[in-house]
């Protein structure tokens, strides 16, 4: 009998350590209520999440929901609809045979029909939340497989889906200043009307200079071809008393 309570009394302490499957942190719990809070109040349905150590299935890691963390929605007054995803996971020690392993369930109020929760479960594969996953890490597949109960619970025909957050209801961001605005949303503007102005002086500038290059050479050509007109040879008589003796 002594060695027998012995062996059992290593049996448990061996899978019995606080550390073995680590919880949620502080801040994914903390990012996961608000998230389920605002999906709980648009969709009419509570969701929550459960994370158990296989060897001490009695006391549970984690519980949280929309309700916050620590608020369970099973069996809860505030919550006659809910749906929630139980893990269980399991670290076996090194000298075992046995592998670690996981077990992931989708529970639900006694409304949810066990297709629903069939379909609930199997949609967390499509976002990568694995039985290997949650070995790796439980406490932030857990709480990411809680928050994505609102979608797959609407893909399963459970509720409707969750309603987009109002556009009005964020607090405006204050206009910036009118100085920096004009330059960083018309820059490119601004600098292509001044290439242009740019652009349109040097073509004004050309168009002068090849003018007053034309003119110079048609004056030079004038010059240089034309004759200037010489008054006919005077002699020493009028014209008037001039005889054809005297040519």
């Amino acid at each position: 009998m002594i060695v027998l309570g012995c062996v059992v009394a290593g049996m448990v302490n061996s899978g019995s350590g606080d550390d073995d499957v680590p919880s949620p942190t502080a801040q994914e719990r903390a990012d996961t209520v608000p998230i389920l809070q605002r999906s709980a109040d648009s969709q009419g349905i509570c969701y929550g999440w459960v994370l158990q150590d296989y060897y001490s299935y009695s006391d549970p890691l984690s519980v949280g929901s929309n309700l916050g963390d620590g608020v369970a929605v099973e069996e809860n007054p505030a919550c006659p609809r809910w749906v929630q995803v139980d893990a269980i996971v399991a670290y076996t020690s090194e000298s075992s045979e046995s592998n670690d392993f996981a077990r992931i369930d989708v529970t639900g109020s006694a409304d949810v029909t066990t297709s629903q929760l069939l379909r609930i479960e199997q949609g967390l594969e499509r976002f990568g939340l694995t039985d290997e996953v949650f070995i790796d890490d439980p406490g932030w597949a857990v709480t990411r497989a809680a928050v994505t109960l609102p979608l797959l619970a609407a893909e399963a025909g459970l509720v409707e889906p969750a309603a987009a957050p109002a556009a009005g209801a964020a607090t405006p961001a204050p206009l910036p200043d009118a100085g920096n605005d004009l330059w960083r949303d018309r820059w490119g503007y601004l600098l292509a009307a001044l290439g242009l102005l740019l652009l349109t002086g040097l073509l004004v500038a050309v168009g002068l200079w090849q003018r007053s290059r034309q003119l110079r050479k048609e004056a030079e050509g004038g010059k240089a071809s034309g004759r200037t007109p010489t008054a006919p040879r005077q002699s020493g008589k009028p014209d008037a008393q001039r005889t054809p003796e005297g040519r």
